[in-house]
Order: C-alpha cells, then structure tokens, then sequence
C-alpha cells in the first residue's frame, strides 16, 4: 500500500511555498492540527524527517526536499489528468494548437483569441509560427492541430483537409536608396542577380523546403518571417517580393518604390487545414471562426495597421 498520497503532497508543497505550517493551512483551508498530522504520519510512515522545525517557521530536510521535487511532477500530472477527463466528458480538448504562417502576426488573432476563450476558457490556447513547407509539417508532424493560412497547395500523401481562405497578391519592391530604384523597367534575372534579394526561410524540418523568388547562386539574406522582410527592405538591405498589404502604407509615402519584373510573383491561397478524421469543440469553433465572411480581410487590416 502507497504511504504518499497526493494529498500529503499538496500539503508539503503549501508548506514549502508558504513558509509555515499556519500558512500553508490558511492556503488550503485546512485547520493547523491537520496540517501537523498530516505531515507527522507521513514522516512516520517513510521513516524520515521531511521536515527541520525552526519555531513557527520550518525547512525541508534533503530528504523532503527530494520528496517535494519529485512529488511536485506527481501534482502536476493529477491535475493535467482532471482536466483531461473534464475535456472528456465536454468535448473541449484540454489544449489546443494553431499554427500561423510567419506571412501573419500571433496579434492578428486578438479578438479571436478572446472570442474564444469566453467559450473554453479552460482549453489551454498555444499558438506557433511556421514559414512555407513548415506549417505543413507541423500540422502532419502532429506538433499543431489546425494551420491558419498556410502558404500553398499541402504536400501529397493526404491526411488532412484543406480549404482556402485567402488569397494575397504580391509586389516587387525596392528602398529608393537601392541601386535597383533608378534602373529601367521591366527588371530581367540578369539585372537581378547582380544584387541581394531577401528572403523568408522555409521553417521545414522534414519536408522539401521551398525557395521563393530566388535565382540560383544569388546572394540572400534570409530572414525569419515577413515583417523582417519588410523592414529589410525599407532599409534598402535587399529586394524581394512583399504582400501587397506589408507595402501599401510605405509605397504610399515613399519608403518604398514598386519596381515591374520580367518575372512577377503569381498571387499566392493561404489555406485552413486540419487532420483528417480528428474532431473536438475547439477544432470545430475555429474552423467555424475562421469561415466567417471577411475574416481574412479583418487580419490583413490589423496586420497593416502593427507594420510601422
């Protein structure tokens, strides 16, 4: 028969943080003679002082201080497992994961976020950036449970859903300190591989990383996401391709020049995709968010609005 009990833990832990035995029963709500019993017939049960009494204020001994370590990971499991079967019994998974491409920003998804959680404030909401053939890995490698605007078409194979949710048009930009800025139009690969070009990397692990808009051979500065990009450029650090919305603002004050090409960038579907066959409330409630009419658009305006 087990002497630890998790409720002996909990009251060790109280004590540990709180510093007293009379502190640590005001933290449970628990008279101090059960905090005193509780910790006595342990001790007595294990054989061991948990415990070094310095009047009212008391220290773990080596042995409770090992006890404690490892008893806290217990403690957590406990509760992580009451939520679990909580979920179980609602249909709210306990936690749940989005994936973004780095083209967005996490705080596009604010009033979504909040949204949200007025409907499953106890559904832990964990939010990652990917780049490109990345977001697809993550959603196949299980490491997320639903990609928002995932750049392209998904990779063969299957096993998941996609539908589109927006499509973004790009343009080809340069600073009007950059040598590009004076040269005539339309710009050829030729022109174009003489100078640094900025680009996003691919955050793909596993999967055939994608290069976008690069010639081979060329010089690149590659960067994490598209608001680097975009500064980068500003700063008159390289050329590249920009969603027409990151350079609106700084075409229309001239921060940034829109240079034609030989070769332009087709416009490019950003897609919402899940596993196939998985269901869960929280699932169901951002797909449903996401599909409402002009979602997209609402998160291309916030985007726009945090660039400068």
């Amino acid at each position: 028969m087990l002497k630890i009990s998790l409720d002996a833990l909990q009251i060790i832990d109280a004590i540990d943080r709180r510093g007293s035995f009379s502190a640590a029963g005001k933290a449970l709500y628990k008279v101090p003679s059960t905090i005193s019993y509780t910790v006595a017939k342990l001790e007595e049960d294990l054989g061991v002082q948990l415990f070094d009494r310095l009047g009212p204020k008391v220290a773990l001994t080596a042995a409770g201080a090992e006890l404690l370590r490892e008893g806290r990971h217990l403690l957590r499991a406990a509760g992580d497992l009451e939520l679990r079967v909580r979920r179980v019994a609602s249909g709210w998974e306990t936690e749940f994961a989005l994936a973004l491409d780095s083209v967005f920003a996490p705080d596009c998804l604010s009033e979504d976020i909040a949204a949200f959680y007025a409907v499953a404030d106890q559904t832990r909401l964990r939010i990652v950036q990917e780049s490109l053939s990345g977001t697809w890995e993550a959603l196949l490698d299980r490491r997320v449970d639903l990609l928002v605007g995932a750049a392209g078409e998904g990779p063969s194979g299957g096993g998941y859903v996609a539908e589109a949710f927006g499509t973004l048009s790009f343009v080809f930009v340069v600073a009007p300190t950059h040598p590009l800025a004076q040269a005539a139009e339309p710009l050829g690969r030729s022109q174009l591989a003489e100078h640094r070009a900025i680009a996003v990397a691919d955050s793909a692990r596993r999967l055939l990383p994608r290069t976008v808009g690069l010639l081979f051979g060329q010089d690149a500065l590659t960067v994490p996401d598209m608001r680097s990009k975009y500064r980068l450029q500003v700063a008159g650090l390289g050329f590249g391709f920009l969603p027409e919305p990151y350079a609106r603002a700084a075409l229309a004050r001239g921060a940034l020049l829109r240079k034609q090409v030989e070769e332009p960038k087709p416009d490019e579907v950003f897609q919402l995709a899940w596993r196939s066959g998985e269901e869960g409330a929280a699932l169901a409630w951002w797909r449903a968010r996401m599909r409402q009419p002009g979602v997209f658009e609402a998160w291309l305006a916030r985007l726009q609005a945090r660039l400068d």
